[in-house]
């Protein structure tokens, strides 16, 4: 049990000389490392947590949870309308809808630029049930209805970025070339492909370089059309009830619709994306922790310090009756008190400079890189508790050599030192 004297002992050994009551140089040092260490610790550690979760909620805008597909070398599902059924009644699945992926050469007539991008047949907004992606509410002009003015669903919707490329705005009559269907001239012999002509209906804006610069959404039939797949599909994409179930869901959805139906989850998509920022998270905090090891030995050094310059102190005390346990008590309060005021202000400086970087966006970013605008921030409360208690235990542990060190002293051996 600690005595009103020992703390007073603590504090007082923690100031300056000369009955200065501000704290000595080498405690002031002793804090600092443990503070850099800590804030450091909290600021990448929520830096990872906000490239991680930023980078997954723009990449499942438009990629669902699950894509159920087909084998074989047309890549198309035939029977979708059936193969639909069985997967809604899959327990853990929130929604299931038909797509069609593939690629277009984009134009606008009289113009002389074309370019590529990834055409996405997908069914309107507005329809029953709960929609599998988000995409659909990230229109920043127009819909994702599809209609056009001659009252067929002739509409495409393009990224913001892909808009501007081809300066293209709602109305704008937008022509798409594919290879599918593709025909022979009787006269020269060359290969003509199919192109279909589009009405701009609506842009939308993720915040996703990838999407916003490359892809464009038009209605499944007007899709199935363009890539010539008649009445078949290329998959169907799924929602479940929670995103982290949805490996598990997958394996279970593949046994339960058998062959040649296979699926991919979202994880398997991305996979080298988020092991690589997993990688790096982990990477950052062994190396950020080193920062705190260091300020550890900065603890160790300071108390023996101390215990240096007060073998003389130290050895009345004893010689006065206090005990070793004391001694070693008086120690191991300055070390908790160093610890753990250098752990309150580094969690308040990191924590401080995390919602600053996240709120303000002080950190640009290149999005045709990163695939974000800014540095994204997320501090997660578990990943601070962590960095307290580790830090206060590291603290705690480097107190115990002084602390020892203290209590081993002999009382005449100590007053005889100096």
């Amino acid at each position: 049990m600690m005595t009103r004297l020992e703390l007073s002992i603590a504090w007082r050994y923690l100031r300056s000389r000369r009955g200065s009551r501000l704290l000595s140089f080498i405690t002031v040092i002793a804090m600092g490392g443990v503070v850099v260490g800590v804030s450091a610790l909290v600021v990448i550690m929520g830096v990872m947590n906000g490239l991680q979760t930023d980078l997954r909620e723009k990449i499942l805008v438009a990629s669902p949870d699950i894509r159920l597909l087909n084998f074989g070398d047309d890549l198309r599902i035939t029977d979708w309308r059936a193969a639909l059924d069985k997967v809604r009644r899959q327990q853990g699945i929130v929604a299931a809808a038909p797509f069609v992926l593939g690629e277009a050469l984009a134009s606008v007539p009289g113009r002389n630029y074309a370019g590529g991008v990834s055409v996405m047949g997908i069914t309107p907004a507005g329809g029953s049930g709960p929609e599998v992606t988000p995409i659909r509410t990230k229109a920043t002009s127009g819909d994702f209805s599809f209609a056009t003015k001659d009252g067929k669903r002739n509409g495409i919707v393009l990224g913001n970025l892909l808009a501007e490329r081809f300066n293209a705005y709602v109305g704008t009559s937008i022509q798409l070339a594919t290879a599918a269907g593709m025909q022979t001239s009787p006269v020269t012999g060359g290969i003509i492909p199919r192109i279909v002509e589009f009405e701009v209906t609506g842009v939308f804006e993720t915040g996703m370089y990838e999407y916003d610069n490359q892809y464009a959404f038009v209605d499944l039939s007007a899709g199935q059309r363009l890539v010539g797949l008649d009445s078949a599909v290329t998959g169907i994409e799924v929602r479940t009830t929670d995103r982290w179930a949805a490996p598990a869901l997958a394996v279970a959805l593949t046994d339960s619709m058998g062959f040649p139906y296979r699926t991919i989850d979202w994880q398997q998509q991305n996979s080298a994306l988020f092991r690589a920022l997993s990688l790096e998270k982990l990477g950052m905090a062994v190396i950020l922790g080193l920062i705190t090891l260091v300020a550890a030995f900065n603890i160790v050094s300071t108390l023996t310090m101390v215990v240096r310059d007060k073998q003389r102190e130290i050895g009345i005390l004893k010689a006065m009756g206090l005990g070793s346990a004391a001694v070693r008590r008086v120690f191991l309060v300055q070390g908790v008190v160093i610890g753990g005021v250098g752990t309150g202000l580094g969690l308040l400086i990191g924590l401080a400079t995390g919602v600053a970087l996240d709120k303000y966006h002080l950190i640009k970013l290149d999005p045709q890189i990163y695939f974000l605008d800014h540095l994204p921030v997320i501090i997660e409360p578990s990943d601070v508790a962590i960095i307290a208690i580790a830090s206060l235990a590291v603290a705690t542990l480097a107190t115990l050599h002084p602390a020892i060190q203290a209590s081993r002293l002999y009382p005449v051996e100590a007053i005889r030192s100096e």
